[in-house]
């Protein structure tokens, strides 16, 4: 009986060792799968001229605002006005009780008369050289001042009666018929408040500030400015409504808060009806300028990693979705504007991007119900309009 020898075997082996893992090669290779085309819509990338505005957080301020004090001391005879009520400049506002300064007025015309007759007197005695000339001097000084006392005598009977010092709207009387009031005091008898027009001061970092003024010098939008040559502004009230007339810029302050780093900007709005009051919170729309070719995508489309940086998938010109990094400038409504990274007709992925890989095919369709809203208050504002 003949046996086969063990190193005969172990080749045997090896070479049936090998052919199985060739063949395991070749089942692996025919079986790789191949990738499948993924369905996605996409959003079309245009450009279009956009406004671009700041939304500012502000306060309404009145355009002016006048304390009324008494000039004279005395007794407030009357209240002349309803409180609440506009009121003009040059209206009459309190009557303090005049006869002490009748009086004063009445003792001041007499000393005129009376310094007058020996002014003119004495005058005609110098002429014969009969008085020396400082007893005319000292009648002409007394003349003089007899004339000046007449003149704050009629002065102080003037302020007897408490004039409105501009037009406006005035508040609660500080003080009532009977009350004692001075000329030193500092109570103010009451407050009229000017509110047409009325300012707006806001807020703005000095960072966007000098972006601002860099995006302008390197053309990239256009200063926008209305009918009297500033830009317009908008306002948003605190229960979400928009106020329905437009407002100009009319300032910005020249020195920045150290504390905050930003600066104050204003602007001024027509309120001929008085909605708007004086420590309001608002929010402005203040126009920045105009962007002649501003590229908007559906946020949906814009991806970030954990860095922070921006990204959208678009289909190429192969028909495979490739992933490309994009300059997401700022957030409008529920779109992004963007700068870098896409161009006007490219195909952005809006749906299925999720699924997606680089390379992966795509068989790609229009998205459909897409609604592009830049700004949410102006729409709401034409709805109730």
């Amino acid at each position: 009986m003949t046996t086969t020898s063990l190193p005969a075997r172990a080749r045997c082996l090896g070479f049936i060792l090998f052919t199985l893992v060739l063949a395991a090669c070749d089942r692996v290779e025919d079986e790789t799968p191949v990738p499948q085309e993924r369905a996605v819509t996409v959003y079309t990338v245009e450009e279009a001229p956009l406004m671009l505005t700041a939304r500012l957080p502000g306060r309404t301020v009145a355009h002016r605002v006048a304390e009324v004090r008494p000039q004279v001391s005395g007794i407030v005879q009357s209240r002349l006005f309803e409180e609440g009520s506009a009121v003009t400049a040059g209206q009459p506002l309190y009557q303090i009780d005049p006869a002490p300064y009748e009086a004063a007025l009445a003792r001041a015309q007499a000393q005129l008369a009376t310094s007058e007759s020996l002014y003119r007197r004495y005058k005609s005695l110098l002429e014969q050289k009969v008085i020396p000339q400082q007893q005319f001097d000292d009648a002409e000084a007394a003349w003089v001042e007899a004339k000046a006392a007449l003149k704050v005598a009629e002065i102080d009977m003037t302020y007897t009666r408490v004039l409105s010092p501009i037009s406006g709207r005035i508040g609660r009387s500080r003080v009532t018929e009977g009350a004692l009031v001075s000329s030193a005091q500092t109570q103010e008898m009451a407050i009229v408040t000017q509110l047409d027009p009325i300012f707006v001061d806001m807020t703005q970092p000095v960072s966007r500030i000098l972006h601002w003024r860099q995006a302008l010098e390197a053309g990239l939008i256009e200063a926008a400015a209305g009918d009297q040559g500033k830009a317009r502004v908008r306002l948003v009230l605190e229960d979400g409504s928009v106020y329905p007339r437009e407002g100009v810029l009319m300032f910005s302050e020249v020195n920045v808060d150290s504390g905050t780093g930003s600066v104050t900007v204003r602007a001024q709005f027509p309120n001929p009806d008085g909605k708007l009051l004086p420590g309001m919170f608002v929010h402005a729309e203040l126009q920045e300028g105009m962007l002649q070719r501003a590229k908007l995508l559906p946020q949906q489309a814009v991806l970030r990693n954990a860095s922070g940086q921006a990204s959208v998938w678009v289909v190429a010109a192969d028909g495979t979705a490739q992933r490309r990094p994009v300059d997401a400038r700022r957030m409008l409504g529920n779109t992004w504007l963007v700068g870098d990274g896409v161009a006007a007709g490219d195909q952005v992925v809006v749906e299925g991007l999720f699924s997606l890989r680089p390379g992966t095919p795509v068989r790609a369709e229009p998205a459909t119900g897409l609604d592009l809203v830049t700004d949410y208050t102006r729409g709401a504002s034409q709805e109730g309009s």
